[in-house]
């Protein structure tokens, strides 16, 4: 058991004791009592020190764990809570308490019908109740950008399920570019989010590449119980170190991009790099700066690097400056057509 588990143990026997006010207690029997709660967690023998115990109850006087149990000592041997209606486990919640569970509540419910986390259904509910009866009604501090509407969620708990069991899935599909559904079988192995949305990475076929599914564009899961589960030693770390975004463009190499960041967008570009291959080249004297990717092209780095505008232009390699180039080009004249 972790130290922590320990301490935490030892400091719920001490408040329990010292909350059965129609008995003394000494420093011995807080021990003994500590000793025994530990054994029957543990199920083997481990005494306390009394040193340990002592620290317990400094720690639990000050305010590093947020107690200030008014622990004392009377007839210079016997220890009880001043105040007799006192007990850790009915600490009032700070505002900043208060703020964090709220925030990590309305985060935790937007997976309300995902089981993976069923298991702290109860759990919210109470913080909820908790957080209601403490807090004052305010607008949270943090805001966190969710998408109510969101096509495919309903499919998480469905297909984390067949991941979990190893079933084949047979998905019906209409992906962005076609116009008819198409029903194919599918090896899942994991599912992965990105910029607000859900995907499903796996297998159609042993001899076919490593494919992503978008949820949104799933029309209705079964399962094909009679073909084997295509096992597969995939690492999501490994596989998708060289991009950005779900779409890594099998038998492509990653290559060296050189982005020239205007001063206004320096700053951000440098403190949130567009990928972990980000390096810095060149601090320009009027504020700008060139870094360098290594990293395989791909659709989501073009959104990105697009949606910089003309704060940013690529240097090289030559293929891709071109295709920004047709891409504003095209743009511009877009633009202009409707004047």
């Amino acid at each position: 058991m972790s130290q922590n588990k320990n301490a935490l143990i030892r400091y719920k026997t001490i408040d329990k004791c010292l909350q059965n006010q129609y008995r003394q207690w000494t420093l011995d029997d807080l021990i003994e009592a500590c000793s025994e709660a530990l054994f029957e967690y543990e199920g083997r023998e481990n005494s306390v020190s009394k040193r340990t115990v002592q620290m317990d109850i400094q720690l639990m006087r000050s305010e590093k764990l947020g107690y200030n149990a008014p622990i004392v000592v009377y007839d210079k041997k016997f220890y009880k809570y001043e105040d007799d209606g006192f007990t850790i486990t009915d600490i009032p919640l700070t505002e900043t308490d208060i703020n964090v569970l709220t925030e990590t509540v309305s985060m935790l419910k937007q997976f309300k019908d995902f089981s993976l986390f069923n298991d702290v259904s109860d759990i919210l509910q109470r913080l909820e109740d908790k957080i209601y009866a403490e807090k004052s009604h305010t607008q949270p501090v943090i805001h966190l950008d969710k998408n109510e509407h969101l096509k495919g969620l309903h499919f998480l708990e469905e297909i984390y399920q067949a991941i979990i069991k190893k079933n084949v899935l047979v998905i019906t599909y209409k992906s962005f570019k076609s116009t008819e559904e198409r029903e194919f079988n599918f090896h899942p192995f994991i599912l992965k989010e990105f910029n607000n949305c859900w995907f499903l990475v796996g297998r159609r076929k042993g001899s076919q590449p490593i494919t992503n599914l978008a949820l949104d564009r799933i029309i209705s899961i079964d399962y094909n119980l009679t073909l084997p589960y295509l096992e597969q030693n995939f690492n999501p770390d490994t596989f998708y170190k060289n991009v950005v975004g779900v779409t890594v463009n099998t038998g492509m190499q990653p290559r060296r991009i050189e982005l020239l960041i205007d001063a206004n967008n320096a700053p951000y570009v440098t403190t949130k790099p567009l990928h972990n291959s980000q390096r810095l080249i060149k601090q320009n004297e009027d504020g700008s700066i060139i870094v360098h990717l290594f990293i395989i092209h791909n659709f989501e780095l073009e959104r990105i690097l697009l949606g910089f505008g003309d704060s940013l232009e690529v240097l090289r390699p030559e293929n891709l400056r071109e295709r920004m180039k047709v891409i504003f080009q095209k743009g511009l004249l877009r633009y202009e057509k409707f004047r």
